[in-house]
């Protein structure tokens, strides 16, 4: 099992049982998504991850009116037994913006699933300081990628430009100014 897959999963997962029904439609650190769009977005991730090694379709859906932290949850054990299969890892898998390999996939969810967290965190006024070391790792992991071809306007591209973070941030907000949010 993938120790940062799982730690990402737990660090989003601890902030999402903090949400109440009062924060669905509160504005997000992503301008294009509420609190509502970004839980279907990291639970519609989680299940296009797990599709798209298992070389399956993926089709979003809205999971918010329901139980979503148990939606979640089993989003959660199929991922990571998706992730755990033999030689998922290596696969080439071509995607519409490039062929990425299973790991890279691999790489690509944990980033997302950690970032959103953060995000809710952030949308909620729950504290961000997420998994100290997990966010560490993180961030020096996207400094080594090129992360500049998928950076653009806030709600248009995958990341948005770095920001500068305050003085003393913690890691998970060194990370969050990295991919582009405002902290």
């Amino acid at each position: 099992m993938n120790q940062q897959l799982t730690r990402a999963f737990a660090s989003t997962r601890a902030v999402l049982t903090e949400v109440q029904a009062a924060h669905l439609d509160a504005p997000t650190p992503c301008v294009s998504w509420d609190v509502r769009a970004l839980i279907n977005h990291f639970i519609n991730s989680a299940q296009w991850a797990a599709a798209t090694v298992g070389g399956h379709e993926h089709t979003e859906e809205d999971y918010v009116p329901g139980d979503f932290l148990a939606t979640y949850d089993d989003n959660i054990k199929a991922t990571q037994t998706a992730f755990d299969s033999p030689d998922v890892l290596d696969q080439t898998i071509e995607l519409p913006f490039g062929k990425f390999s299973g790991t890279d996939i691999l790489n690509m969810l944990v980033r997302d699933q950690f970032a959103h967290g953060w995000d809710l965190a952030r949308a909620i006024n729950h504290p961000t300081d997420l998994d100290p070391g997990l966010a560490s790792e993180l961030l020096t992991q996207a400094h080594l990628d090129n992360l500049d071809p998928y950076r653009g306007p806030n709600g248009q591209a995958i990341f948005g430009p770095a920001t500068q973070p305050p003085l003393n941030a913690s890691p998970a907000d060194q990370l969050a100014a990295f991919l582009g949010r405002p902290c």
